[in-house]
């Protein structure tokens, strides 16, 4: 949860419903579009100068300005011209995170124009909530706080965005995607963007095969088929993705690969938890779809795995396990590390959990 008590699911929404009103021909005077995720600040950006005017008109009415380059007095200026043949003016604020005196706006906004749409992009941190400013646009126009996803977010959301370009996404190519590419969600898009436009006509759903043939992340040596080969205790194929990192360090960071490890050991002790508190408190197991809310995975098709992974991992050696990761997190940051190097430590963790 953001301090703000807006969180990644809240950012959803809200867009959801400004891209809606937008698309429907309603415009707010002024948009506040603020937040350290930039994605969104720039979907609605872009909507907007692209919508509230037509081609012709853009050319007379839709002015960008920089917070960099600009004043406030500048953009308050803008904001009160008149339209030339149309019934609005654009007026976006890029950057306004570098605006001088951004406060002195509240001039302007205490009563904007009728015949102005102002779009002030705040990205990398929020206007002051007790701000006059801010007061203004929440009471009469709109306010957008775009929060950055959590990792465990992104697979949802990601789905969610698939489905919208008309396909469906297995669930080995959505875990490539997210441990590849992070929660970059600008990133993700974009690669995604593209890939869409490669795949075959009829396509139903994006597989692991359109993953790796078009975004070039191997299907078979990837933190997802690591996390199966030790769920599995497959030492043999745990050890040679090991090796394809150790040749790859640059797809395969091991900081990225020591926080999935890490995170999937964390679900197998909380499926053991359960396990425990039902076998000897007598509760009742969750169900599958409030089990893999509880896991934080992204829908209960990986179930199944972390609950084989937890008949071969019970919680004492998890706890093991767990020590073991940080140490040798602390160790791929130099401390106590000798002259070993990542592929090294990477290869001499796995023998000491696979020997436990």
């Amino acid at each position: 949860m953001a301090k703000s008590g807006i969180n990644f699911r809240d950012t959803i929404a809200k867009y959801t419903s400004v891209e809606k009103e937008i698309r429907g021909g309603k415009f707010a005077p002024v948009y506040l579009l603020m937040g350290e995720e930039g994605y969104f600040i720039d979907r609605i950006s872009d909507l907007l100068a692209t919508t509230v005017l037509n081609e012709q008109e853009r050319a007379f009415n839709q002015i960008v300005a920089y917070g960099k380059d600009s004043e406030a007095g500048d953009i308050i200026n803008f904001c009160r011209q008149m339209p030339m043949m149309g019934a609005y003016q654009v007026v976006i604020l890029k950057e306004a995170q570098q605006l001088r005196k951004i406060e002195q706006l509240s001039l302007y906004t205490q009563s904007p124009s009728a015949t102005t749409v102002l779009v002030i992009c705040h990205k990398e941190k929020n206007l002051d909530k007790r701000s006059a400013l801010y007061k203004h646009i929440n009471k009469i126009g709109v306010v957008l706080e775009s929060v950055r996803p959590r990792d465990y977010e992104i697979g949802g959301w990601l789905s969610e965005f698939v489905r919208g370009k008309g396909f469906g996404i297995e669930p080995k190519a959505l875990t490539m995607l997210t441990d590849h590419l992070g929660s970059d969600i600008a990133k993700i898009s974009n690669e995604l963007d593209k890939l869409v436009t490669f795949l075959p006509e009829g396509t139903a759903a994006i597989t692991a095969d359109h993953i790796e043939q078009n975004i070039g992340i191997s299907k078979d040596f990837n933190n997802f088929e690591l996390t199966r080969a030790m769920s599995e205790r497959n030492m043999q194929k745990a050890l040679l993705i090991a090796e394809h990192f150790s040749r790859n360090p640059k797809d395969n960071p091991l900081l990225v690969t020591f926080s999935t490890l890490f995170s999937h050991f964390q679900r197998i002790f909380i499926l053991n938890y359960q396990k425990w508190l039902s076998r000897n408190r007598g509760t009742a197991m969750p169900p599958d779809a409030e089990l893999a809310r509880m896991l934080k995975i992204p829908s209960a098709f990986f179930l199944n795995e972390y609950k084989q992974a937890a008949s071969l991992y019970p919680n004492k050696k998890v706890f093991v396990i767990l020590g073991l990761l940080r140490e040798y997190d602390m160790k791929s940051k130099g401390m106590n590390a000798g002259s070993a190097g990542e592929g090294e430590l990477l290869r001499e963790l796995l023998m000491k959990i696979f020997l436990l």
